[in-house]
Parts: C-alpha cells; structure tokens; sequence
C-alpha cells in the first residue's frame, strides 16, 4: 500500500495520539507504575520532528489538556509542559533529526525532565506534594524506549503518511 491522501495521514497521526493516550491511564501493577513511559509526549516529539508543518504547539496544547482530563489534573498543566517541549523541539528539528538514536535519547530524557519539571513547578504552585524520586522515573523509560517508538512510528509514517 503506497502513501494516502493528507486526510488519511492525519488520521493516522491522530489515531497514533488515542493510543498514546490510552497507553497513558492503561492500569499497571503498582510496581509498574512509577516507570509508565510519557506516552504522548514521545509521539508528540515524533510527529513534531516528522512532520512539524503538521504537528506543532496548538496539537501540543490540545493533547495535554486531553490529558489533564484523563489524568485528572489541574487543567492546562500539561498543555504548557507539552508545548513547551514541543517548542523547544520545533526550533532543533533538523538538527535532531541526524543525530543517532541514543543521542536522541538523550535529548528526549532532558525533554522528558522538562516536562516533568514544569509539572512539578505547577502542582507545587497549587500546593500539591511531589510523589518522590520514582516521580522521575518516567524520563528514563521514555529515553530507553525512544528507539523503539522512533522505529515503529517512522515505519507507520513511510508507509501511510503522505508528508
């Protein structure tokens, strides 16, 4: 099946987005827990890099107030964070791009950390406790699974997403 129209790329791409989000509230073992990857934010920093003509801040903003709803969150909290990232990945995505995959992993645990940090700032603001060191677990499993996502994702991109 060669690439499709733009409409069925962008389905792709949202459809991509509704399993990040699914894979985010998918009930784990509590030993599990602390290690769940940012889903969206990897698929995000994706199609960011990918196709940022096509996926950018206000995707970035819209998925993140999705999940202060599914998360249960201060509503906006991680639309900032996630547009902050996606921001920040817009202006290097070229660069980004041609670095191998553990360097990306690399930037993707700092972006990660970002992330994390901004939300962290958000709840202290409101006055709600941090949950530990595990709350920082999830930059490194998003790191460690970047290769697999970058892989997977870019496989889906070649083969349904005309750019």
């Amino acid at each position: 099946m060669g690439k499709i129209s733009h409409t069925h790329g962008t389905l792709i791409i949202g459809f991509s987005f509704i399993v990040a989000l699914m894979l985010t509230v998918v009930p784990l073992p509590d030993w599990v827990k602390p290690l769940r990857p940012e889903w969206v934010g990897l698929a995000l920093i994706y199609w960011a890099i990918a196709l940022p003509h096509r996926v950018g801040v206000g995707t970035a903003w819209t998925l993140g107030l999705m999940l202060d709803v599914l998360k249960g969150g201060i509503l906006g909290q991680h639309g900032l964070a996630l547009a902050v990232i996606v921001y920040l990945i817009l202006k290097v995505h070229q660069q980004f791009r041609v670095y191998p995959l553990w360097q990306q992993a690399l930037i993707i645990s700092a972006l990660i950390l970002l992330n994390q940090m901004l939300i962290l700032w958000i709840n202290g603001i409101v006055g709600l406790e941090s949950s530990g060191w595990s709350y920082w677990l999830p930059s490194l499993s998003s790191a460690l699974l970047w290769p697999w996502m970058f892989i997977i994702l870019r496989d889906i991109r070649r083969h349904f997403v005309a750019g």
